[in-house]
């Protein structure tokens, strides 16, 4: 993509303000995430700053209270909920994000393959597919995460399993277009392999609706993730998501200790809406692209 092409690209996605929005809270909640270990007064995960004398403490946003490190509360623990939420939106993403990236290359390979050879390779590939979105996504996972138990690998790994369809379903519908131009006909005339041809002249073409479901399947990523999480069968407990963080908060919320369940609920809530925004905002600008 060249400058002009850019310009061209900034100057129509700026026109919606609630794709710009998006963007902003995007880029604050990744740089909330990158920055935890210097933002956060305390390390959630370093037992020996952890007190139990400190724990359900209020938040001071909304008392007179003097404990500074807990101005978002504490929870059972003695965490500070502010760290905590940090912490937590740093393991959410990076399990939004690696999930995403694994099930669109993956993904966007077997739809590149399905779509160029046709045939019963397409055949076998599509029926996969039609077969797994059959079912549910969450029990897809809730099956995987079971027979493997918690890890964050493993849970990176379950998501992946279950988003790689809807990469391969867009890539095999782009190059069934594609595969008929002229430049594929000529490139195919002076013997350019298949494999070539998928990845150099194909897969630059099909990138932009790619890229529009990835910006969608990240929010839902993080989604899946907070839940399996919040049932206990996500992330170890050692290493807290804003999913883990909501269960815990849960089990006390009418005791109440609200603050444990709501602000990470908000947090979580807040990176979703700003990805899902963003990723509104990306398709609306790139499918005239892809009309033309």
């Amino acid at each position: 993509m060249n400058r002009r092409a850019l310009l061209e690209f900034w100057e129509e996605f700026r026109e919606s303000k609630t794709g710009i929005a998006g963007g902003l809270i995007t880029a604050l909640c990744l740089s909330a995430a990158l920055l935890a270990p210097v933002a956060s007064p305390q390390d959630p995960y370093d037992l020996s700053q952890l007190y139990l004398q400190n724990s359900f403490m209020r938040p001071t946003l909304f008392s007179n209270w003097s404990y500074e490190p807990f101005m978002l509360g504490s929870d059972g623990q003695g965490r500070c909920m502010f760290s905590a939420i940090l912490y937590g939106l740093r393991i959410s993403l990076y399990v939004g994000l690696a999930s995403t990236i694994i099930s669109a290359v993956v993904g966007t390979l077997l739809g590149l393959v399905a779509g160029y050879s046709g045939g019963k390779t397409d055949a076998l590939i599509m029926r996969i597919a039609d077969i797994q979105l059959s079912f549910p996504a969450i029990l897809i996972a809730l099956v995987i995460m079971a027979i493997w138990g918690q890890g964050l690998f493993k849970i990176i790994i379950a998501i992946s399993v279950v988003n790689w369809v809807f990469y391969a379903r867009t890539a095999r519908g782009s190059t069934l277009s594609e595969r008929e131009k002229d430049y594929v006909d000529a490139a195919r005339a002076v013997g350019v392999s298949p494999a070539i041809i998928m990845v150099r002249e194909i897969l630059p073409n099909i990138l932009a609706p790619i890229i529009v479901i990835a910006t969608v399947r990240i929010a839902h990523a993080i989604i899946l993730e907070s839940t399996l999480s919040f049932l206990g069968l996500g992330v170890p407990i050692t290493e807290p998501s804003l999913g883990s963080l909501i269960n815990e908060g849960y089990n006390v919320l009418f005791s109440g200790y609200w603050w444990i369940t709501i602000y990470p609920g908000v947090g979580l809530m807040l990176i979703v809406l700003g990805i899902n925004q963003l990723g509104d905002r990306l398709r609306d600008v790139l499918n005239p692209r892809l009309k033309r």
